[in-house]
């Protein structure tokens, strides 16, 4: 990678460090604000875990960590479990809006 600062201290790499965990974290929680609008077009909890649609994200992200010199192995893993936390997020969303108002009842 080109154009990744060289670090000429420890201090330098752990700055480096968290300044790209805050945009790791940053992105993320993106990334989750874009699932809840996508579960609200959802209306039923076999459309929350769309295999094929994981499928092409799968192969997408390795396809991403070839070209961008990530370690494939890695990135799957971290992208499966945030993918299988995120399916969680959209199934509890599924349900308190197919729940009954108990408040008005």
């Amino acid at each position: 990678m080109e154009w990744v600062y060289q670090c000429r201290n420890l201090q330098e790499a752990r700055d480096q460090i968290d300044t790209l965990d805050r945009a790791i974290v940053s992105l993320i929680a993106e990334r989750g604000i874009y699932v809840q609008q996508a579960a609200s077009f959802k209306t039923h909890d076999a459309a929350v875990e769309d295999g094929k649609r994981s499928d092409q994200v799968m192969r997408r992200i390795t396809r991403l960590a070839g070209e961008l010199g990530a370690d494939a192995t890695l990135t799957a893993n971290i992208y499966r479990a945030m993918m299988t936390h995120f399916n969680e997020d959209e199934r509890q969303q599924l349900q308190r809006q197919h729940q009954p108002d108990t408040a008005t009842s």
